[in-house]
């Protein structure tokens, strides 16, 4: 077997056998494989795509690339929610509590920010000693015993993935569906929970832009995990908007507190409850009605707020944090964004608000750059509000003040006011399973 041979078999569009795939991601990672030859196969896979069994037979040896984690030391049902990535996208701080104040154990394992999206490890990280790096027995007993926790994603978990993609980012690749859906689904898979609940985003701020492409990915998706032997749900969820009112680390943690406390917006509310409920009836806590009221039960009774407390108090966080959220660092500078003229806000660019904020400090250029905990955006206006010209629609916070003009120009380029209101568009768009 050699990959002169596998990249013409695909390029010709025949299907990959699961020892000819195992051969290059094995050879691959092992260094054996250049970089030449996999780019020429990873776009001939662009080209001829993949079956649903060369997709499983590529995700399953992303999988076992590197550490496969044993959560079997957990008692009861695992349940892993993942999203495709957004703007503002703190949901994983609202839901993983509700679904562990009912009973239903949270083990995750989350990443960092990605271009113009956010990433939940630096959100905890701005609590003053949240500890995202604990080891692997640690991690099962803190589940055990209060039923939820969430860390960094191990250096060694999925391997074939990190050099895949940094191959794909390099080669006009990235957006190829099988690559898509066996990238997420390789690291989803090594992650270990028995069950998995998918927030596939869409629109101007997700990775996917059109409807039909994020229903792709979805179904893709479950199907692999189905395969897998996983239990499978996917939502697929509006980005065409930011979520919640606001963008950067600090501020979304407040934010989802204040969720939590039953003062969030109604977006995030509504999408977390949606979110929690499908995890709950992926863990037989009945159909999903009765697993919708037990989320907002939860959610209603501060239960899922005293989860919240007590993995941030396991993992090494000040809990003062969450009872008192005045006690994050504030920004240096802050900027008013002022509508230019009146009329309804029409549909926003919610990538390029995404950018502002990384501008503004929130996000990384490259991957290790520091990034200003107290820097972003929070909203004061969103799509379908009407405004008046000169009314307060977004205040920018930086702790560099030679950021402030270039957000404010981006901001506002990207935010689209006119005479006419839009079309209202529900945050849950489908659900695939």
């Amino acid at each position: 077997m050699n990959m002169y041979d596998i990249i013409k078999k695909k390029r010709d569009g025949a299907p990959l056998a699961q020892d000819e795939i195992n051969y290059f991601v094995e050879g691959y990672v092992a260094g054996r494989i250049p970089d030449y030859q996999v780019a020429a196969l990873l776009m001939a896979i662009y080209y001829r795509g993949m079956t649903d069994k060369e997709t499983a037979f590529l995700t399953y040896a992303i999988r076992d690339s590197g550490d496969v984690v044993d959560l079997s030391g957990i008692d009861g049902v695992v349940v892993d929610k993942h999203s495709s990535g957004g703007v503002g996208d703190k949901t994983t701080l609202v839901v993983a509590p509700i679904v562990a104040a009912c009973g239903v154990k949270v083990a995750k394992m989350s990443g960092r920010g990605l271009g113009h999206t956010g990433g939940t490890i630096d959100k905890l990280e701005s609590i003053r000693g949240f500890c995202t790096t604990i080891e692997r027995a640690r991690f099962v007993d803190i589940v055990n015993d209060i039923g939820i926790a969430v860390i960094g994603q191990s250096g060694n978990l999925a391997p074939a993935d990190k050099k895949l993609y940094a191959l794909r980012d390099v080669t006009a690749t990235v957006d190829s569906l099988p690559l898509i859906v066996s990238s997420i689904m390789g690291k989803k898979l090594a992650a270990g929970a028995d069950a998995i609940v998918l927030d596939v985003k869409v629109g101007s701020g997700a990775f996917m832009k059109s409807a039909d492409a994020a229903s792709d990915l979805a179904r893709g998706m479950v199907r692999v995990g189905k395969k897998a032997g996983k239990k499978m749900v996917a939502l697929i969820t509006d980005m065409d908007r930011p979520l919640g009112n606001c963008i950067g680390n600090s501020l979304e943690v407040v934010e989802a507190v204040r969720t939590l406390e039953g003062n969030g917006p109604r977006d995030l509310e509504e999408l977390s409850l949606e979110l929690a409920a499908n995890m709950l009836y992926l863990a037989d806590r009945g159909d999903l009605p009765r697993c919708r009221l037990l989320a907002k039960d939860a959610l209603a009774s501060g239960a899922a707020k005293a989860k919240l407390v007590d993995m941030v108090r396991a993992q090494g966080g000040d809990v003062g944090y969450i009872y008192d959220t005045t006690h994050f660092a504030t920004a240096d500078y802050r900027r008013a964004v002022y509508a230019a003229q009146s009329g309804y806000i029409q549909r926003v660019d919610c990538e390029a608000y995404g950018l502002a904020a990384k501008t503004l400090g929130a996000g990384r250029n490259v991957k290790d750059e520091p990034i200003d905990y107290a820097a972003g955006i929070v909203l004061n206006r969103k799509t379908g509000d009407y405004v008046s010209a000169g009314d307060l629609i977004a205040t920018l916070y930086s702790n560099r003040a030679a950021t402030l003009p270039a957000a404010e120009r981006a901001l506002l380029a990207a935010t689209q006011i006119g005479s006419a209101a839009p079309t209202p568009r529900n945050v849950v768009l489908g659900r695939v399973q």
